[in-house]
């Protein structure tokens, strides 16, 4: 069991890992994308786990809704925000990443 969660954690890195500058996706979309789409909570944990830090650019991960996480592992909703922002990622008057324009489609 412990490997298939490895490998699993693996998958979301290396996607994750091709994530480019001003875009960002969903657990649930990384999840899908990693062959377990019911899967996004696990997402959320391997991003919280992530051994790459500084290199893995883990806060382009947001909730489907374009909204932050309270959790986020490497300085809170706040520091993800300013990540976000330095990259030209815009947000919407209710403090969610505006999605249509940011999401990102996936093509590696």
């Amino acid at each position: 069991m412990k490997v298939i969660i490895i490998g699993f954690n693996n998958k979301v890195y290396e996607i994750v890992s091709h994530i480019p500058e001003g875009k960002v996706v969903s657990y649930g979309q990384v999840a899908s994308m990693a062959g377990s789409y019911r899967a996004s909570r696990a997402v959320g944990y391997a991003m919280h786990r992530n051994p790459y830090h500084g290199a893995l650019p883990c806060h382009r991960v947001v909730f489907q809704n374009g909204g932050l996480t309270d959790g986020f592992a490497f300085g809170g909703k706040d520091v993800q925000r300013q990540l976000l922002e330095t990259e030209g990622i815009t947000f919407t008057k209710y403090g969610c990443v505006d999605m249509k324009k940011h999401r990102w489609d996936g093509k590696m």
